[in-house]
């Protein structure tokens, strides 16, 4: 059992994979956050549609699941962030 690296709580496996269901391809072993520091955000993902995580310290939701951004950095060799770039006005 690992702890959390925000909360330093041990990380329950069985409710974070649980929380973890609507991301595709992702497992409590892919996190170093406990259910309790994690937020699940359906539908939210850009590309996909699919959800995505944001670390309850984090302000902004992010535009890319980790899929999908892994997804594009192996198609493209660059890595788009977690968020889209905000264009300049």
């Amino acid at each position: 059992m690992k702890p959390c690296h925000n909360c330093q709580a041990v990380i329950d496996e069985y409710l974070l994979d649980k929380q973890l269901e609507p991301l595709r391809e992702l497992t409590v072993d892919d996190f170093n956050l406990c259910h309790d520091c994690v937020t699940v955000v359906s539908d939210a993902c850009v590309t996909c549609g699919g959800a995505v995580y944001v670390p309850r310290n984090e302000s902004t939701t992010p535009d890319y699941c980790p899929a999908c951004r892994a997804d594009a950095i192996d198609q493209t060799g660059h890595d788009p962030g977690w968020t889209l770039e905000t264009p300049s006005v």
